[in-house]
């Protein structure tokens, strides 16, 4: 694919056709600090085998204890904007709307922690297939977010999916089992994962 051929910055609007068909190809977009948004495909590439997620006595606690009602899909918007309210962020407005465009296209998905009637924790991604690329998460409220997390592994690992990925491997996704894989070995998998027959909601749903 010469589009991704190289980490080039992107020069026309973030089509979201195209991020889903980079997905496919182990690409990813991201947007630096003036907005200027740039093609990833980081080797090593960090994973979460969906089964050896790590999950802490205390945080299973919490789980136990339904100490966050979690929901899927019902607040898309507001996730992805609480996942850029940081003091620096990938997450630009083109990023935004493209995501919003995926989110009604079916492929970006979020993962919500609720509290007391407020969101207070979640995550969002793309699904292809039974890959989930997970993008970002956000807590208002301890343990909140990776409640979200636990939540989105296991709904997915239910859903016959293959493959978590966390893109660049960083101490808290480590902490949750994260590890860095060869590029080829990435590849490999994920040409497997893309072309399952899944999909991230029943299709009742």
């Amino acid at each position: 694919m010469s589009l991704f051929a190289h980490l080039q910055p992107l020069t026309t609007n973030l089509d979201p056709a195209t991020v889903v068909q980079g997905y496919a190809a182990s690409f990813f977009p991201m947007a630096e600090l003036d907005g200027t948004i740039y093609w990833h495909s980081p080797d090593p590439r960090a994973i979460i085998p969906l089964d050896n997620i790590r999950v802490s006595r205390s945080l299973r606690k919490t789980i136990e204890r339904g100490t966050f009602e979690i929901r899927l899909d019902t607040s898309f918007p507001e996730v992805i904007r609480a996942c850029c309210e940081r003091r620096e962020t990938w997450i630009s407005d083109e990023i935004i709307r493209t995501y919003s465009e995926l989110h009604s296209m079916g492929f970006a998905h979020c993962v919500e922690s609720w509290q007391d009637g407020e969101l207070v924790g979640g995550l969002y991604g793309v699904s292809i297939g039974g890959a989930f690329f997970g993008e970002s998460m956000f807590s208002r409220v301890s343990d909140a977010s990776k409640v979200a997390f636990v939540s989105l592994a296991a709904h997915i690992l239910s859903r016959g999916f293959i493959l978590l990925d966390t893109q660049y491997i960083n101490p808290f996704t480590e902490q949750l089992g994260a590890l860095e894989i060869s590029r080829n070995e990435y590849l490999m998998l994920l040409q497997c994962a893309v072309q399952l027959p899944v999909s991230f909601h029943h299709p009742q749903d």
